[in-house]
């Protein structure tokens, strides 16, 4: 994430396409939430949306659907214990449901846009298979995401130790 963080807010091609989601009131109420243990919502679902967009746009896809949907694809504002209550199924079945809800609320999408935030969880869910491309890029960056926010902190540790066993053996030489 460090490479994008701040990237995507000096892009005007990308914040002409979802300036007017990512100010919205509603939908910063995900920079209150905690995501995979070790990042906010809202974060996260920047980060999908940006990469995603980029991969879209390099390929000459739908760069506007992808980035809008990916910033949309975990709308949610219930926790997981608060799903697992619903009993309407697992948070991978519910979640892009609770999404989709909630982003027809502040906007209209396409039917790639719902594809793409429906199915995003495909092959963690039952979910069925993606009918664009714009959705498996989405689906793909956001299993990355998720994989880095939840290593980074394991990463930063590894690297710590190594650093602190690195400098006691230069000293000890």
């Amino acid at each position: 994430m460090p490479i994008f963080e701040d990237r995507w807010k000096y892009d005007p091609e990308y914040l002409s396409y979802v300036s007017d989601l990512i100010n919205n009131e509603k939908f910063r109420q995900l920079d209150k939430i905690v995501h995979h243990h070790h990042t906010i919502r809202f974060k996260h679902s920047v980060y999908v949306s940006y990469v995603s967009y980029r991969i879209a746009r390099r390929m000459g896809l739908d760069a506007r659907a992808t980035a809008r949907a990916g910033l949309l694809h975990d709308f949610f504002l219930e926790s997981r214990e608060e799903i697992q209550l619903m009993q309407e199924g697992s948070h991978n079945d519910v979640h892009p449901k609770l999404a989709l809800k909630n982003a027809l609320t502040l906007t209209e999408l396409s039917d790639k846009e719902k594809d793409i935030i429906l199915k995003h969880m495909f092959l963690c869910s039952k979910s069925n298979f993606p009918r664009y491309r714009e959705s498996y890029i989405v689906t793909s960056v956001d299993k990355y995401c998720a994989m880095d926010e939840v290593s980074r902190p394991l990463r930063s540790r590894v690297i710590a130790k190594y650093h602190s066993l690195k400098g006691a053996l230069s000293t000890q030489a």
